[in-house]
């Protein structure tokens, strides 16, 4: 682990001691998580209280038209949530304890689909997206509400690719480490989206695919809410003790 020191002077009576300080020098990795439409931060506040005690700067926030700006949300478009996510993005990096080449974005249904576009804006190394949702590229300035449902659920069920998609271009191009959660009983974005996000990472460092079985879009029950808790924790987990490993090798034998 690289550390740094700084050579002081302790006084004592009249006189002074030498002394030296040495701290560590490593910052420590930086999560941001992005709510679905409709949804607000409050339940990922519960997760990023875990995940902080890993070892992480967590950042939870609500895209306008949520929550204090519900009134904006018929004027909302994917073009001012996106905004709202690099504005997040930003001001997590800039934390002084951040890690800037070390940020996992944690994104559900909505919050997904703005955080692959992200990756292909800013440094991203870690992508977590539970039912990431789809949609196509025209219309992008249209307050999202007024999205035609029944073609965004045709569109969905469709197989899209990189070359057709925004979202999946970006997936294309990322080369960190993925998990893809899926609700089995999911009604919203069903099994064909979750195949064309999988199908997209082609450079990725690793892909984990998880299914939660008999939950719903929204986690409605408290055993899916814990089942997904358990699976972020633990590939998180996973990812910020296998990053220290290879910045700090010699510490390796701590975690055999």
């Amino acid at each position: 682990m690289s550390v740094s020191s700084e050579s002081i002077e302790i006084a004592v009576d009249d006189q002074s001691i030498s002394g030296t300080i040495l701290t560590p020098g490593a910052k420590i990795p930086g999560i941001l998580f992005v709510h679905g439409w409709g949804g607000s931060q409050q339940r990922d506040l519960a997760r990023a209280k875990n995940i902080t005690g890993l070892g992480c700067v967590c950042l939870t926030f609500d895209l306008r038209g949520h929550e204090r700006t519900h009134e904006m949300r018929a004027r909302v478009s994917r073009e001012d949530s996106l905004a709202d996510l690099v504005a997040a993005y930003d001001r997590l990096v800039s934390h002084p304890a951040v890690d800037d080449s070390a940020i996992a974005v944690i994104g559900s249904s909505y919050g997904g689909y703005l955080a692959t576009i992200l990756s292909g804006l800013r440094p991203v190394k870690w992508l977590a997206l539970r039912v990431p949702a789809l949609y196509w590229d025209a219309d992008w300035e249209m307050p999202k509400q007024e999205l035609d449902r029944d073609k965004l659920a045709h569109y969905r069920r469709s197989a899209v690719t990189a070359a057709d998609n925004r979202a999946l271009a970006a997936c294309k191009e990322f080369k960190g480490d993925v998990l893809l959660i899926e609700s089995e009983q999911d009604d919203y974005v069903p099994h064909a989206t979750l195949m064309s996000y999988r199908g997209a990472f082609e450079l990725a460092h690793s892909l984990t695919y998880r299914l939660v079985d008999g939950a719903d879009h929204a986690l409605s029950s408290d055993i899916s809410q814990s089942i997904y808790s358990s699976m972020l924790s633990n590939w998180i987990s996973e990812m910020v003790i296998g990053a220290r490993l290879v910045d700090y090798p010699h510490h390796s034998s701590k975690y055999s």
